[in-house]
C-alpha cells in the first residue's frame, strides 16, 4: 500500500495490542499498534532514517547474519509442557532462513536456554507484567540480536495468542523488552493444526524487522506503508485464493504474504517493497548494514 515514507514503531511489547483479541481468526498475533503510535513512529523514522551505505547509528555496521538466542520456557520437562526439542529448533531455523532468503537477512542459532517456569509459560503476554520479568531474566545481546521465547499462552489474556513481537524502534528505549514471544507448538511438527509449519516465527520476525500486517489500515492509504502489497480490508483465514476485500485495488488480497493471517501452508512470500522497508528499518534502528539485495523480485519460501 502506498506511502512516500517508511514507518517505525515506538511502543514496547506491553503496548503492542491496541485492543482485545479478535478471536474470529485462528492466527492471533499480538502486534497491533494504535494509530497514535503509528503517527509518532513515522515521524521518528523520517527523522532518523539511515540511507543505504551510510554508517548505521553512528558506529560500525552489524552484519545481516543475525545471532539467535532461543529461550525455551516450559511448565515442565515434557514436550507437551513446552520443552521444545533441539530437532524442532533446528528445523525452525531452517524454515526461517528459507523464508528470509532474498531479504539479505540470515539467522544463526547461537544458544538455546531452558527454563521451567509455569507462570511464564501459561501467562506471559503483552498484557502481563510476567513477560517483562521473563525477558529481564533471560534476554541477552544487543539491538541486532534476535531473542526468541517459546511459551504456552494457556491462561488469562495470553490465551489464544500465537505470538507477538517488538519492533525495531522499540530498541532505543527498551532493549530489555526486545524480541519475539511465540507459541511453542507452532514450530515445525508442533501440535497446533494449520500453524505448525514454522511460519508463526516467520510472521513475528517480520514485525521484529519492521513490517506491518498486510491488512493494516484496511483499504485506506497508507495502510502497511509498502507500495507493492495490495490493500486488504481484513486478515485472511485459511487460504482463500482470489479473495478481494478492497474492490478498488489493483489485484487480489495478498493471502500468500507472510504478514497476513493465512494458514502456514498458504504463506510463501515477502514483496520487494517489504524487503526495502525491512532493510531500512534494520539499518536505522538495529545498526545492520546490507550489501546488494540478492536478486530482484519477491522473496519466496
Amino acid at each position: 500500500m502506498f506511502s512516500s515514507t517508511l514507518i517505525a514503531f515506538v511502543f514496547g511489547a506491553a503496548a503492542v495490542l491496541a485492543g482485545p483479541l479478535d478471536l474470529t481468526y485462528p492466527r492471533i498475533c499480538g502486534s497491533h499498534p494504535s494509530n497514535t503510535k503509528l503517527v509518532a513512529a513515522e515521524r521518528k523514522f523520517d527523522a532518523q532514517m539511515v540511507a543505504p551505505g551510510a554508517s548505521p547509528m553512528g558506529g560500525e555496521p552489524t552484519s545481516p547474519k543475525l545471532n539467535v538466542y532461543w529461550h525455551v520456557v516450559s511448565k515442565d520437562d515434557t514436550l507437551e509442557g513446552g520443552n521444545v526439542p533441539e530437532s524442532q529448533i533446528t528445523e525452525q531455523l531452517e524454515i526461517l532462513n528459507k523464508a528470509y532468503d532474498n531479504t539479505g537477512i540470515s539467522w544463526n542459532l547461537v544458544n538455546v536456554s531452558r527454563t521451567i517456569n509455569e507462570e511464564w509459560f501459561n501467562e506471559a503476554s503483552p498484557y502481563s507484567p510476567l513477560q517483562a520479568d521473563m525477558k529481564s531474566a533471560l534476554r541477552v545481546g544487543g539491538p541486532a540480536d534476535f531473542n526468541v521465547y517459546t511459551v504456552g499462552f494457556k491462561t488469562g489474556q495470553a490465551e489464544g495468542l500465537l505470538g507477538y513481537a517488538t519492533f525495531p524502534s522499540d530498541v532505543e528505549a527498551e532493549l530489555s523488552d526486545d524480541g519475539v514471544v511465540f507459541l511453542f507448538s507452532s514450530v515445525p511438527g508442533g501440535a497446533t493444526e494449520n500453524f505448525n509449519l514454522g511460519h508463526t516465527l516467520t510472521h513475528e520476525a517480520g514485525h521484529w524487522v519492521g513490517l506491518y500486517h498486510t491488512f493494516q489500515g484496511g483499504c485506506a492509504e497508507p495502510g502497511d506503508r509498502v507500495a507493492d502489497t495490495v490493500p486488504e480490508a481484513s486478515p485472511a483465514s485459511g487460504c482463500p485464493v482470489g479473495r478481494n476485500t478492497c474492490k478498488e485495488a489493483e489485484g487480489v488480497d495478498p493471502i500468500h504474504n507472510f504478514m497476513d493471517y493465512s494458514f502456514d501452508s498458504c504463506l510463501n512470500e515477502f514483496t520487494p517493497g517489504q524487503i526495502e522497508r525491512l532493510q531500512a528499518q534494520m539499518r536505522t534502528f538495529r545498526g545492520v548494514q546490507f550489501g546488494e539485495t540478492t536478486e530482484e523480485g519477491t522473496a519466496e519460501a
